[in-house]
């Protein structure tokens, strides 16, 4: 090696003049950035396709649910004048007078148009009697021991539950069948006293 060439730049070419490092392809450059913006555009709009979805779902959910709290509140008044009919016994009904005829079918009145009202905004009343107790939907007050119904079913309704579109309002609050009651063993298989000796 010698003097010239140990204190050459490391860019120098061959000729000692300075080189200059590779530029890269500005097409190949440009296809690169251009691959990159498309992809950053492409993963934007999917993302403010997802945001529309969302949105419109959750406006969806507020307009279906919005009367949720107030339906509530409503279904006590709804209870209560279904036990104040069932309690008029039907003997009581038939003997009473005009006036008071006229009052009891003001208050069924009432009550079928104040159900169809809930039913018109999405809430609807439902009654299980007989089907397979879901917990999600029913609530379970005890167990029944019956033959007439299949066990895990509901054997009776003691109040009806509310939907408000496809989720429960207030569950219904059930007995569920535990089948039939266990009869006592009978004397049959117990050894007879007639033995032969």
């Amino acid at each position: 090696m010698t003097d010239e060439t140990a204190h050459q730049p490391e860019n120098a070419g061959t000729d000692g003049a300075p080189t200059q490092p590779q530029a890269a392809d500005p097409v190949a450059e440009a296809r690169r950035e251009a691959a990159e913006y498309k992809d950053k555009l492409l993963r934007t709009l999917a993302e403010m396709e997802n945001l529309r979805r969302r949105t419109e779902r959750e406006v969806a959910d507020a307009r279906a649910y919005s009367i949720r709290k107030f339906a509530g509140d409503v279904l006590a008044v709804a209870d209560n004048m279904h036990r104040a009919l069932e309690t008029i016994d039907p003997a009581v009904r038939a003997a009473a007078d005009a006036k008071v005829k006229a009052l009891i079918e003001g208050v069924e009145l009432t009550e079928r148009e104040l159900l169809n009202t809930l039913e018109k905004n999405g809430v609807r009343k439902f009654s299980p009697q007989g089907e397979k107790f879901d917990p999600n939907v029913h609530q379970a007050m005890f167990e029944i021991p019956t033959a007439d119904v299949p066990s895990g079913h509901v054997a009776q309704v003691m109040q009806a539950g509310y939907m408000i579109g496809e989720r429960v309002l207030r569950p219904a609050l059930v007995g569920v069948s535990k089948g039939a009651p266990k009869q006592a063993p009978s004397n049959n298989n117990a050894p007879s006293d007639n033995t032969a000796n």
